[in-house]
């Protein structure tokens, strides 16, 4: 898998209105974050958006496609990655349903 840092930084700036949004290198590929919950990935300079109801309903037509081979199918975002405002909509309606990041428990040694 490959990917250019460029397309990286152009889809967080299509997506900096979402809310608060963060990307963590994740297997040589960037997970997407939005106020701390993990919606996307952007792999082989692609971005896929977890499957929600309301996100598919949203989108209409839905593209489904694995972001790496073993993946769950994702919501694969073509020509309207250039809509910043449509976009950012379909994230923020995203988000609020993916659920709340598992707090980590700490090992007591």
């Amino acid at each position: 898998m490959a990917f250019d840092k460029n397309f990286v930084y152009f889809v967080l700036g299509q997506i900096k209105d979402a809310g608060e949004i963060t990307a963590k290198k994740m297997f040589g590929e960037y997970g997407v974050y939005c106020d701390g919950k993990l919606f996307g990935l952007i792999c082989d300079n692609k971005l896929f958006i977890k499957p929600t109801s309301s996100g598919r309903r949203f989108i209409g037509e839905v593209i489904e496609a694995s972001p790496y081979e073993g993946a769950k199918p994702s919501f694969l975002i073509g020509a309207k990655i250039e809509d910043r405002d449509w976009l950012s909509e379909l994230i923020r309606i995203s988000v609020k349903e993916l659920p709340l990041p598992k707090q980590k428990i700490k090992k007591v040694k």
